[in-house]
C-alpha cells in the first residue's frame, strides 16, 4: 500500500482532508479531483507525470479514500464545493489549472460558480454535471441505503468489485481492484459508501447546470468513448453549453480513463496546458 499515500492533513468543514503535492513549488500548479466511488490514487501515474513540470496537488475527499469517514458527515455535492474552496485557500492557489473527474467535475463547477473559485484552466473528464445522472444501481442504492447498509460484509465486498469493475471499459488490474475496493471495506469504510451514495442528490448539479454559459475559463472536456456510467453524449452536450470548450474523446477507454487511457489522457492535459501557457490565462 506504500505506492500512493497521501502524508498532509487539514480540517475541513466536512472533517479531516488527506492530501499532498508532487513536483517543485514555484511550478504552474495543477490540481486533480477524482470521482466517486473513486480516490486521489486514480491519479497516481498522471500526478507523477505532470510533476515533472507543475506543482500538483492531491486529495481525497472527505468520505473518501483514507479521509475521514464518520457517522453524520456531510459528503454531498454541496459539502465537497466548500471543502475544495476552503482547500485553494489553504494551498494559496489563486487560479491553479484543475482537472477534475466525475463527482469532481461536479465539484470543481461548483466551487467556481457559486463560490468564486477561478482556475487558469478547467479540464473535465467524464464529469457529473448534466442530468439526470447515476446509474440504475446507484440510483436503486440511493434509494434503498439503510437496507444496503445492512448487507454480510461478504455480499457488500462482492458487489462493491462488481460495480467499480463495471467503470472500466478493458478492465482494471487485481491490484488496482483491490485498491480502489478497499477504503469501502469494513464497519466504516461500508457505512461511508451508502453514506456518499445516499448524499448523492441531482439538485446540487441542477443549481448550476444552467450557469455553464458564464464559464470563460479556457475549459477541456475529456470523454471516454466506452463510458458506459456516463454517455459520450453528455461530453457533447455539455460542451455545447461552455462557451469555447473542446471536446477531446478517448477510443477504447470506460468511464475511468486514467486506468483505461492515461497515455491519451496525458497527451491531452499536456496539449491543454501548453496551449494555455502560450496563449496566457483567460481568467474566469
Amino acid at each position: 500500500m506504500s505506492d500512493w499515500q497521501l502524508t498532509r492533513t487539514f480540517r475541513s468543514s466536512s472533517g479531516e482532508v488527506r492530501w499532498d503535492t508532487l513536483g517543485g513549488t514555484g511550478r504552474d500548479p495543477v490540481v486533480l479531483l477524482h470521482g466517486t466511488p473513486f480516490s486521489s490514487y486514480v491519479w497516481r501515474d498522471i500526478a507523477r507525470a505532470l510533476s515533472r513540470r507543475h506543482h500538483v496537488f492531491v486529495w481525497d475527499m472527505p468520505g473518501y479514500g483514507t479521509s475521514e469517514m464518520s457517522d453524520g458527515q456531510d459528503v454531498s455535492l454541496a459539502a465537497q464545493g466548500r471543502v475544495f474552496t476552503e482547500l485553494l485557500t489553504h494551498w494559496g492557489l489563486a487560479e491553479p489549472r484543475v482537472v477534475a473527474h466525475d463527482f469532481g467535475g461536479a465539484v470543481s463547477l461548483r466551487a467556481h460558480l457559486l463560490h468564486g473559485a477561478r482556475y487558469r484552466t478547467l479540464t473535465l473528464v467524464d464529469p457529473v454535471a448534466l442530468a439526470p445522472w447515476g446509474s440504475p444501481f446507484f440510483r436503486l442504492v440511493g434509494e434503498h441505503s439503510e437496507v444496503f447498509d445492512r448487507l454480510p460484509a461478504a455480499l457488500h465486498r462482492a458487489l462493491v468489485r462488481e460495480y467499480v469493475s463495471s467503470a472500466s471499459s478493458p478492465g482494471l488490474h487485481p491490484t488496482v481492484l483491490d485498491r480502489l475496493v478497499e477504503p469501502w471495506l469494513g464497519e466504516v469504510g461500508q457505512a461511508a459508501f451508502y453514506r456518499q451514495i445516499a448524499q448523492a442528490d441531482q439538485r446540487h448539479t441542477d443549481e448550476v447546470q444552467d450557469r455553464y454559459g458564464e464559464i470563460t475559463v479556457p475549459t477541456l472536456v475529456c470523454w471516454g468513448e466506452d463510458d458506459t456510467w456516463i454517455p459520450a453524449e453528455k461530453g457533447r452536450d455539455l460542451v455545447s453549453r461552455i462557451p469555447g470548450a473542446h471536446l477531446e474523446p478517448i477510443p477504447g477507454a470506460g468511464h475511468l480513463v486514467q486506468e483505461d487511457a492515461p497515455a491519451a489522457l496525458l497527451a491531452a492535459l499536456l496539449d491543454q496546458c501548453a496551449a494555455r501557457t502560450i496563449a496566457g490565462p483567460r481568467g474566469g
